[in-house]
């Protein structure tokens, strides 16, 4: 039962992107501490949420510095390409990112990724438990008008992308 001698402990795995096998740059990705998936923190469901995420100073401030890091290092800088959940409070950062973009690289192409999760037969998305009462249909409803509304606005494409023909919404 002891491992070999070299081998060393697996890594801890706090985040979604420590799953990956592709290491990804420590600037590339954002913790939103109000929000942490292991503390007794609320879930970000609903776009106003989201929304209000860059309307603070310190969030707003730690985007762009890590915009134009890697804005910086391009040497022909084309446009940008967006992902965005439609179906949560996710819908209201990527509105704002959008908008951030298109004020401050305005001659520059967005191209923006609607995205929203299958739901099974019984209203459960595939792969996580999200029942469908009433609330959560409410917000998923409004969640995706208003992100596609604020995207389409802001993007210089917006493509909405589901495997469901009816963007998750029942």
């Amino acid at each position: 039962g002891a491992a070999p001698a070299g081998a060393q402990d697996p890594p801890s795995v706090r985040l979604w992107s420590d799953y990956l096998n592709v290491h990804l740059h420590p600037k590339s990705v954002y913790v939103i501490r109000q929000y942490l998936h292991d503390g007794d923190c609320g879930s970000l469901e609903a776009f106003g949420q989201g929304e209000s995420l860059l309307q603070d100073p310190a969030c707003l401030e730690e985007l762009e510095d890590r915009l134009h890091f890697y804005v910086e290092e391009c040497d022909y800088l084309q446009g940008f390409q967006v992902l965005c959940d439609l179906h949560n409070g996710f819908s209201g950062v990527g509105a704002k990112v959008t908008e951030l973009l298109q004020d401050e690289y305005s001659q520059k192409g967005i191209l923006t990724w609607g995205l929203t999760p299958v739901l099974s037969a019984v209203g459960v998305m595939v792969g996580f438990f999200f029942p469908q009462d009433p609330q959560n249909s409410f917000y998923r409803l409004m969640n995706t008008a208003l992100g596609i509304a604020h995207l389409s606005r802001h993007s210089s494409l917006f493509c909405p992308m589901s495997l469901s023909g009816s963007l998750g919404i029942k």
